[in-house]
């Protein structure tokens, strides 16, 4: 299945009106869950933003200076990336630029592994939410409110039903809400709880 999961703000924001998002560092607890859910994905398709923001996992040796960080680089490097870029004329590391409709490489992802891909990059998943690709949201919601930024969620012209399938409180209080699509439900693409 596709999921789309950022960390957002109480309002809904993934970063404040300044494009920051310094209020989002996680705890160590809540860093080794982020790597054992990213370790279960077999793609990941991202924009731009998300691509530069991550792409130190794969290239600056002291993000592997301790056992949490070294852990999530190994894990990270090894995901498949498709990058939606109208500027990049190339990228690094396990990655490709997309060459094909956003539909298009998203059916291409699922169909190359067993595992579900990510979505990630306000934008991008917008788009996913909006040709209903998306079948299940990952939100980590911090303790605080940024009163305007990225929105997590586009604006929509229809209400979309979700089911809550899991929610969990961190130590550091962030909670965690994973939500599913009926619809996806019905397509029989949602892995177990």
């Amino acid at each position: 299945m596709l999921i789309y999961s950022m960390s957002v703000s109480v309002d809904g924001f993934i970063a404040d009106r300044k494009g920051a998002f310094d209020w989002t560092p996680p705890s160590e607890e809540l860093f080794r869950f982020h790597t054992a859910l990213v370790s279960e994905l077999g793609g990941y398709l991202l924009g731009r933003r998300l691509y530069e923001t991550m792409l130190v996992w794969e290239t600056d040796p002291s993000m592997r200076e301790d056992e949490p960080g070294a852990a999530f680089a190994d894990v990270w490097c090894a995901i498949p990336k498709v990058v939606f870029s109208h500027t990049l004329d190339g990228v690094q590391g396990n990655a490709r630029l997309a060459a094909a409709s956003l539909a298009e490489e998203v059916t291409v992802a699922l169909d190359a592994t067993d595992k579900d891909v990510a979505i990630g990059g306000a934008g991008l998943a917008a788009q996913a939410i909006e040709l209903g690709l998306v079948d299940e949201l990952r939100v980590f919601r911090y303790p605080v409110v940024v009163g305007g930024g990225t929105p997590f969620l586009p604006p929509v012209t229809n209400d979309i039903a979700l089911e809550l399938i899991e929610t969990r409180t961190f130590g550091s209080r962030v909670i965690y809400e994973r939500y599913g699509s009926p619809t996806a439900a019905s397509r029989g693409r949602h892995g177990p709880a």
